[in-house]
């Protein structure tokens, strides 16, 4: 069973996945108090404890928006102290999705603005519809993004490219973010779930303990040099050797059938 949350609605539409909706759209799923800290509780209870969750969906509810970032008229008005401690719980949902041993896609289905776009940048690849666009506006607003936009946005398009869409505050289309490397597949709106349900029904057919492990290494690749990167990544492979899926898949490979992988 899946704990209760007031802005998220999560679901489990095939097995091993569970799917994650911010489900404000009335505001276009604007981050609130509430989201925020439901979302930073949300992922870190996967850090505590993946169950039989292997793969994970980000969404947002209804066709207009994935997420249009901090919900400005909560903020309006807001102290400088009250401020700071809201976004510390934005900081630590960041940071918890950063952390989440499982993959998590993220399925933008509409506009996904300044922390909306970021908490987008934040999980391990994203799929879009066509009419979804992006921005980090912050600069506009007289901050700077601080949910990893300064971090991740340039690994994902360039420190260049990312230097002119956030110092400009500019927001750009979904075919334009597919150009750059930000989105990986553009899908029609009415099968951009079906679509990636079945990428992660994929990943969650394959041995969860090595899933995990080659993200980390991956994850890994960004921050180290080759060398020490090559290191880690022989941790995380030594890791699998005394697996049961590890002996599981080789014993299906050599039957000819599919592994039944348990986790283990």
């Amino acid at each position: 069973m899946h704990p209760e949350y007031e802005t998220l609605r999560l679901d489990e539409p095939v097995p091993h996945v569970t799917v994650i909706t911010m489900n404000r759209p009335h505001v276009l799923n604007a981050l609130n108090t509430q989201m925020m800290a439901e979302l930073r509780d949300c992922f870190a209870s996967y850090y505590v404890d993946q169950g039989e969750t292997r793969c994970l969906v980000l969404t947002g509810s209804g066709e207009k928006g994935f997420c249009a970032g901090a919900d400005l008229k909560e903020r309006n008005g807001m102290s400088d102290e009250v401020w700071r401690r809201q976004h510390a719980i934005i900081e630590q949902a960041i940071r918890a999705i950063m952390d989440c041993p499982i993959p998590i896609i993220a399925a933008v289905n509409g506009a996904a603005y300044a922390g909306g776009c970021e908490l987008a940048l934040a999980c391990d690849f994203i799929y879009a519809v066509p009419h979804a666009r992006f921005a980090q506006t912050e600069v506009a607003l007289g901050i700077i993004p601080g949910a990893m936009g300064t971090q991740n946005l340039p690994r994902a398009i360039g420190i260049r490219r990312a230097k002119e869409v956030i110092l400009t505050a500019t927001p750009f289309t979904a075919e334009e973010a597919f150009s750059w490397g930000l989105v990986n597949k553009l899908v029609p709106a009415d099968r951009l779930m079906t679509e990636v349900l079945e990428t992660a029904g994929r990943i969650a057919a394959n041995a969860p303990i090595a899933v995990r492990q080659a993200k980390r290494a991956l994850d890994k690749s960004q921050d180290l040099d080759r060398a020490n990167g090559y290191s880690f990544e022989i941790e995380a492979y030594n890791r699998t050797i005394d697996t049961e899926d590890r002996r599981e898949g080789i014993l299906a490979f050599n039957e000819k059938r599919k592994p039944v992988f348990k986790g283990r």
